[in-house]
């Protein structure tokens, strides 16, 4: 194991001093009388003294050395809870254990007290978040950016199979961990006016009549595994200007400094605020352009202060544009140096393209933002001006290079058809730009972006996603790290490719043995924990086949809803059979205003409904879905499952991240050849592994030819059977829309994302991993074998990639 930096270490006395002075300074005198919560925030206030000592030594480190910092802005970070995490990364968690157990609390009781921040929606989110932690744990120097939120997406709750959506105010009581700094705060500038005049030779912008809202940081500290080094993520919160404060002379002044405060902090209100309205528009693209224009400042103030100037910025800060919603900052760092200190274009281009990266993460037509022209004009009129600006200069280069090619310059040209196009703006404005999985890089090159890679092969490049190996480990399956400890010893905390030791154990009886254990435990673990959720007893000896992502039709729950009213038709046509027991776990959001979403849930629901009423298939297979699913409930729910469901569409999901947990957990992988499932292919190999169904190919090949889902509807008994019962009562309710999506759609193509093309293989390959199954000794050497590989998925590996080939930067001290 490599020799790692150690961090500032407390010894269990002044840790427990530390907690205890924090309760006295809120009025609790006895330590064994305080509650689990006033446990948990003193516990918080003593951990952030030590984070924060940690913070100014790195900080130091970093002075010292002069090397390059990345600024990594993203929409969302979904950081789950904090408090175990940080207390591992620390190295206090055993000791925190035995301090709270002492004053008579387990940690749990204290960790239950902690909400899960309503700061991220899905693997984005997640992705920036792990992307953190390893940044931090491999002592890289650099600063995320996002906003504060005061409420989440929301919470979830079903009401006779209907998603109810309701508000989760998660900052009213969650914000424990956040620093915050008014000090620093900045102005944010929207509307108004742009008049552009000649003073001794040289344009000056002026900016007129805009409304000024103030953007106040709240920074979360990034703890560092077995090193100080503790990054920050910074959140920002809008609030009303300082001058909308003045002049409260009169009863009018009063109650317009009201309404400015309101629509202010309006911007910072909600996750991903509803957009199916011109309203919910504005408000999404000015929450960008807050994002980003309060970062830039933030970014550029810092680097003034320490620098004196901003010479060699493009050396010294790499910008990350992680998806386009931070897009922006490109055109907002243009004004910036143009605007504030002076550049001329040519120079500030120069900056910017030597300074932005951007990662796509979809290839989703409707995913690819895009913003109307006269939206975009009113609410950002400079950024506006240099946005045009930026797209006729990219025009004349696009005209010289292939002259009279409309077409071509129309489709990769930023503004055109009445609207500004967010991703090609990106990808102008980036000098590298990459995608998440070797199959969607290749997509993008391929289509997304083909006219861009033949003009710029250069610029793309492909940094598969990972997932924080210490989080999904250490944290969230304690057991398993118990049995890594013994067999491999710890190195694979630092080094995730030390768990590629555990193959050498694949055909050892007791440790298979053990891993089984370990998994039985996990389970009985999860079933505790779901039936106090939702009051649904749960057989731990059962399969736990389990699909959680964000509910959308190209992810395919439908698939997986087909292959369950199957496997029920079967039982219902010979109740005799043997038939492993079976659980089927769904957890999933559907976006508020997405019908076809909340269908699916609701026919998950019914389909649970159906299977627990008929006395055939109660105790045999099973249909749990978990509401509001969450960080806290993937950390039970991960190490527990036994199949992982990944039946995408092959050729729309970029990477996915649960794939990578799930398998780093000893599940196996039920999937198309899609995303990172391709990889994962790549490391288990054919045999510990499950895929099916048609590959990116042969999907396009299909839609050439003209897809037909009626054929196959007509081809195969057992998915007639499946379709047909949709027309029938399921749990009392009938579903008949759904199946004439399937096979009678009259406005869109019936079908759209081919359920019914891969039913047959998608259903052969569930037997063969069902078969499988039942042969226990084989099956964990499978999961074994998926264990042992998984360290290739793991974000320090990504971060890496993305230091050496992308953000070209160094370990604090290795530069």
């Amino acid at each position: 194991m490599k020799e790692r930096r150690k961090k500032t270490v407390v010894s269990s006395e002044e840790l427990r001093k530390k907690i205890e002075n924090k309760l006295f300074s809120r009025g609790v005198t006895s330590p064994e009388k305080a509650t689990a919560e006033q446990l948990y925030h003193a516990t918080v206030y003593a951990m952030k003294d030590i984070i924060s000592k940690n913070r100014s030594a790195f900080k130091k480190r970093i002075a010292a050395s002069e090397g390059k910092k990345v600024c990594y802005l993203c929409m969302e970070f979904l950081i789950g809870r904090s408090l175990k995490n940080n207390a591992i990364n620390l190295g206090i968690y055993e000791d925190l254990c035995e301090i709270l157990k002492g004053y008579g609390h387990t940690f749990d009781e204290v960790f239950s007290c902690e909400a899960d921040p309503g700061l991220g929606n899905g693997g984005l989110g997640r992705l920036a978040a792990c992307f953190m932690d390893s940044l931090s744990s491999l002592d890289y120097a650099a600063d995320g950016y996002s906003l504060c939120y005061e409420n989440g997406l929301f919470r979830q709750r079903l009401v006779d199979g209907e998603q109810v959506e309701i508000p989760d105010t998660w900052l009213k009581d969650g914000g424990a961990w956040l620093y915050p700094h008014p000090e620093k705060s900045v102005s944010v500038r929207f509307g108004g006016r742009i008049e552009e005049v000649w003073e001794n030779g040289s344009m000056k912008v002026l900016h007129t009549e805009y409304d000024e809202v103030r953007a106040v940081p709240c920074d979360y500290m990034v703890v560092g595994a077995q090193t100080d080094a503790t990054n920050i993520i910074r959140l920002w919160r809008a609030k009303e200007s300082y001058t909308a404060t003045k002049g409260y002379s009169s009863q009018g002044n009063y109650i317009k400094a009201m309404q400015e405060k309101m629509n202010a902090e309006e911007i910072t209100r909600q996750l991903y605020p509803p957009d199916n309205h011109d309203e919910g528009k504005l408000l999404r693209l000015t929450q960008q352009y807050f994002l980003v224009s309060a970062s830039l400042q933030s970014i550029i103030n810092d680097y003034f202060y320490t620098n004196g100037s901003l010479s060699n910025f493009e050396n010294k800060i790499a910008i990350h544009i992680n998806d386009t919603h931070p897009a922006l900052c490109i055109p907002e760092l243009m004004r910036i140096l143009m605007d504030i200190y002076s550049y001329s274009w040519e120079d500030a281009w120069s900056v910017v393209t030597r300074s932005v990266t951007y990662t796509n993460h979809t290839v989703m037509p409707e995913a690819l933002e895009c913003w109307r022209i006269d939206l975009f004009k009113m609410k950002l009129p400079r950024i506006f001006s240099i946005v045009s600006e930026i797209n006729e200069r990219f025009c004349a280069d696009l005209w010289k290079l292939y002259p009279g090619d409309w077409d071509r310059i129309s489709r990769m040209a930023i503004v055109s058809g009445g609207q500004i196009k967010m991703a090609n703006l990106s990808v102008v404005g980036a000098h590298t730009v990459n995608g998440v999985s070797k199959l969607h890089s290749e997509i993008l090159k391929k289509s997304v972006f083909k006219d861009f890679y033949k003009k710029s092969q250069w610029k793309f490049t492909n940094v598969t996603n990972g997932v924080f190996h210490r989080r999904w480990l250490q944290s969230a399956n304690p057991l398993l790290c118990e049995l890594l400890d013994e067999y491999i010893g710890d190195g694979y905390i630092n080094d995730p490719s030390e768990l590629g030791r555990l193959e050498a154990f694949v055909n050892e009886g007791q440790v298979l043995d053990k891993l089984a254990d370990v998994k039985h435990k996990n389970k009985e673990r999860f079933a505790e924990y779901a039936e106090k959720k939702t009051g649904r007893i749960i057989d731990p000896n059962s399969l736990y086949d389990v699909q959680i992502k964000r509910m959308h039709e190209y992810k395919r729950q439908l698939l997986n809803a087909l292959k369950i009213i199957s496997i029920y038709n079967d039982i219902c046509e010979d109740p005799n059979s043997d038939i492993t027991p079976q659980t089927f776990i769904f957890g999933a959001k559907a976006a508020p205003g997405y019908y076809m979403a909340k269908q699916l849930i609701k026919l998950i629901y019914f389909i649970g409904k159906e299977l627990e009423g008929n006395p055939l298939s109660k105790d045999r297979i099973k249909v749990v879905f978990m509401e509001d699913y969450n960080v806290s409930m993937a950390e039970m729910l991960i190490p527990a499952a036994d199949i992982s469901e990944q039946i995408s569409l092959a050729g729309k999901e970029a990477s996915g991240t649960g794939n990578m947990k799930l398998m780093m957990n000893g599940a196996l992988t039920l999937g198309t050849l899609d995303g990172a499932n391709v990889e994962i292919f790549d490391a288990v190999s054919e045999e510990n592994i499950y895929i099916f169904g048609l590959n990116t190919a042969e999907v396009e090949e299909l839609w050439r030819n003209g897809y037909d889902a009626r054929e196959y509807y007509r081809a195969s008994e057992k998915l007639r059977l499946a379709v047909d019962r949709l027309y029938y009562n399921l749990g009392g309710e009938n579903f008949s829309h759904i199946a004439d999506y399937l096979i009678n759609s009259s406005n869109n193509v019936s079908d759209p994302y081919m359920c019914l093309a891969d039913f047959d293989s998608y259903r052969y390959k569930y037997a063969m991993a069902l078969k499988d199954y039942s042969d226990k000794k084989e099956w964990n050497k499978k999961s074994l074998i998926n264990i042992a590989r998984s360290g290739i998925f793991a974000s320090d590996v990504s971060i890496k990639a993305y230091a050496d080939r992308i953000w070209h930067i160094k370990p604090i001290g290795k530069e």
